[in-house]
């Protein structure tokens, strides 16, 4: 079951984020989970690199735009699902300010991914598989919630989280 996290510095220095309340719904709307379907879709479209997909919805929850991880495909260490995703919609849109759009992940977002989210003002963050060694949304680093920073985006973690997980444990694990 996934879980909401909201406001600035919500664990900021404890447990992993959703440490204490992992498995419980805290308002998680339904189009999350049909979201995290068509990442889940986008990151199996990927399969010489680690399949994470992303995909940025607009206020209407209309798509703006997709992506899955490239690194490998372009040689470019910048080349995550979420950048690339990030990048577009904000093309389509012809805004680098993503007021309003939900960025909906498969994988919890690494510290570049994290930060550019913050930097392009995304409104909600929503992603489905914790990563301990990297992420920074709780799991290793609270970026998103620093209160540092001039925003701070409402967050749903482990929306089909075991789906998610299967398919970059699928991955790794021939």
């Amino acid at each position: 079951m996934a879980q909401r996290e909201r406001g600035p510095g919500a664990h900021a220095g404890r447990e992993p984020v959703g440490a204490e309340r992992r498995g419980v719904s805290l308002g998680v709307r339904p189009e999350h989970e049909l979201w995290m379907r068509r990442a889940l879709d986008v990151a199996a479209t990927s399969p010489a690199d680690v399949p994470v997909g992303a995909v940025v919805y607009d206020a209407r929850g209309r798509e703006l735009a997709a992506a899955g991880n490239e690194r490998e495909a372009t040689g470019d260490p910048t080349a995550h699902a979420e950048i690339l995703a990030l990048r577009r919609a904000a093309a389509r849109s012809g805004e680098w300010r993503l007021d309003g759009c939900t960025l909906v992940v498969t994988l919890e977002p690494c510290t570049m991914c994290a930060g550019a989210l913050v930097l392009a003002r995304v409104s909600t963050l929503v992603f489905g598989a914790w990563e301990p060694k990297t992420g920074a949304v709780g799991s290793l680093w609270d970026v998103v919630r620093d209160r540092r920073l001039n925003h701070r985006p409402d967050v749903y973690a482990g929306v089909l989280e075991q789906e998610c997980a299967a398919m970059l444990r699928g991955f790794f694990r021939p």
